[in-house]
């Protein structure tokens, strides 16, 4: 694995940490690559005012933007994610000498590596780094046009999902994510949606199991309160290619399709894996005393599906189980969407805790 540092710090404190996570990478194993990078991680120093984004070759370099300010900011997420956005980064750190870095990730987690010592620091930053930049995203589509024609306009179960939709805006458990299209042009805007599957309107996703091998899920990008048309709306995942490390859709060939949500490996293994459960629900909300993901890996990628569905096998009861994703939700499982609703519903915090 190879790492670069981009972008110029503005202090001499700034230099040294950066400096220091540099070395902390190294002592980890990643090589440098040098000033005109193919890496696999990039450090892309920025500015709080019109930060420069890096510009990756290819998606599946993960860059973090990293920014300095003289206080810790009285909220993270409203300092940091604006600069993540424009940065075109896949994770934002702001650092404060003297007390520590923060981090904010796409999905609006947000949490902090504490520390006076510099190198000490920077080795923390980097142990927190490294998973989320080796982890491997899931998010490419194929589709099909091979939908059966009975299922074109969807059936009972793909309902559920419209039905359930609506119940989480009612619930106000479809937080939107910050107005990335106040902040990007149509350009930058294009290329975010391309490198992380990320359209706007409502995070969470929601599926139900059609049979043995197929599910329906929530497409990415759209307003999940108001799912209507199959293929657009909602999608039915028919395999996984692992090979070519692909979602494979059938669709109807009457419509233009949407991408699926990028949690579909995740839902894709949970079935696999247990074929109980009958319903997958994810949300950015928690619950008090559940088992939870110890690494915040991205939305997409294997590793957060591997986590999810390993701590999903030791629940008494993995088919009516609630998973913690630390800093980031819940995944529910459940016979039926109204069934897990039914369930988290009286316990179910709208805020998630940061740790």
């Amino acid at each position: 694995m190879k790492f670069a540092v981009t972008g110029e710090t503005s202090s001499e404190s700034f230099q040294v940490f950066v400096a220091a996570l540099g070395d902390a990478l190294a002592a980890r194993g990643f090589d440098r690559a040098g000033a005109d990078p193919a890496a696999d991680l990039v450090v892309n120093v920025i500015g709080e005012s019109g930060p420069k984004p890096f510009r990756r070759r290819a998606r599946g370099t993960f860059v973090a933007a990293i920014h300095e300010l003289p206080e810790v900011p009285a909220d993270i997420l409203k300092t940091n994610y604006p600069l993540l956005v424009r940065a075109l980064a896949n994770i934002v750190l702001v650092f404060v000498p003297g007390h520590g870095a923060w981090f904010t990730t796409m999905e609006r987690g947000h949490y902090g590596v504490e520390g006076r010592d510099t190198a000490r620091l920077a080795g923390g930053v980097a142990d927190r780094l490294i998973p989320l930049a080796t982890s491997k995203l899931v998010i490419d589509n194929e589709f099909r046009e091979d939908l059966e024609p009975e299922l074109w306009d969807g059936d009972e179960i793909s309902e559920e999902l419209k039905q359930a939709g609506a119940r989480l805006g009612d619930l106000d458990l479809l937080p939107a994510p910050f107005p990335i299209e106040e902040l990007l042009d149509e350009r930058d805007l294009r290329h975010v949606k391309r490198l992380y599957g990320i359209g706007g309107l409502s995070y969470g996703n929601l599926s139900a199991r059609e049979d043995e091998h197929r599910f329906w899920m929530s497409a990415s990008g759209v307003d999940k309160s108001n799912l209507q048309t199959i293929g657009r709306d909602i999608l039915l995942v028919s395999d996984y290619d692992a090979a070519g490390n692909t979602i494979v859709l059938s669709v109807p060939p009457v419509i233009e399709p949407r991408r699926v949500s990028v949690d579909a490996i995740e839902h894709w293994m949970i079935y696999r894996q247990h074929p109980g459960v009958g319903a997958i629900l994810h949300v950015h909300a928690w619950m008090q005393g559940i088992a939870a993901t110890d690494v915040n890996y991205p939305c997409g990628t294997e590793e957060l599906a591997l986590s999810v569905s390993e701590l999903l096998a030791q629940e008494p009861d993995p088919d009516h189980a609630v998973i913690g994703l630390r800093n980031h939700g819940i995944t529910a499982t459940g016979e039926s969407l109204n069934e897990i609703l039914d369930r988290i519903e009286p316990r179910v915090l709208r805020q998630i805790p940061m740790t």
